[in-house]
């Protein structure tokens, strides 16, 4: 388990940051598109005029919404979201202790809208901070995201032994 602060830039920290950014954004997207097909079914049917505009502006507030309060929850609960886990990252305060709950608010603010998650970002890899592995909101929060477990890796057994010799 790494816990300590990195200062060399590790471009593979990032694509699975980012990799587990995508997949917990499909969840939330999936869990957005169907609360917000049931709200704009019912505007549609009770008044239609709305439709273009909720869509338009109503469905990314939603999806920014949901994936903070996921965000949050997951991280404050069990210290990654599903993404994180599956590629075994984990949320950490930078002395290495579980996250609470505002510190996990303020790293996840910039998903409220994705322009504001890339200049979070773009500002993290841009702006050399003590610790490479942290976004800038993550700079504020006193946060890092750390590797538990090597991604894609499973339990790893010994082989078995070798079979006996042959008898002569």
């Amino acid at each position: 388990m790494s816990t300590g602060s990195s200062s060399q830039f590790d471009i593979n920290h990032w694509i699975l940051r980012l990799a587990a950014f995508i997949i917990d954004s499909i969840i939330i997207g999936i869990v957005a598109y169907i609360i917000f097909f049931l709200v704009i079914v019912s505007l549609f049917f009770s008044g239609g005029l709305l439709f273009a505009w909720t869509w338009g502006l109503g469905f990314p507030f939603l999806v920014g919404i949901l994936e903070i309060l996921y965000f949050v929850f997951m991280e404050v609960s069990y210290g990654a979201t599903l993404g994180k886990r599956f590629l075994g990252l984990q949320v950490q305060t930078v002395n290495g202790s579980k996250v609470t709950f505002d510190k996990a608010f303020i790293r996840n603010i910039s998903k409220i809208y994705w322009l504001f998650l890339l200049i979070d970002w773009i500002l993290a890899i841009a702006i050399a901070g003590h610790d490479q592995r942290q976004k800038y909101t993550d700079r504020i929060a006193g946060t890092t995201v750390v590797s538990v477990k090597q991604a894609f890796s499973s339990v790893a057994t010994s082989p078995p032994p070798p079979p006996p010799p042959p008898p002569p």
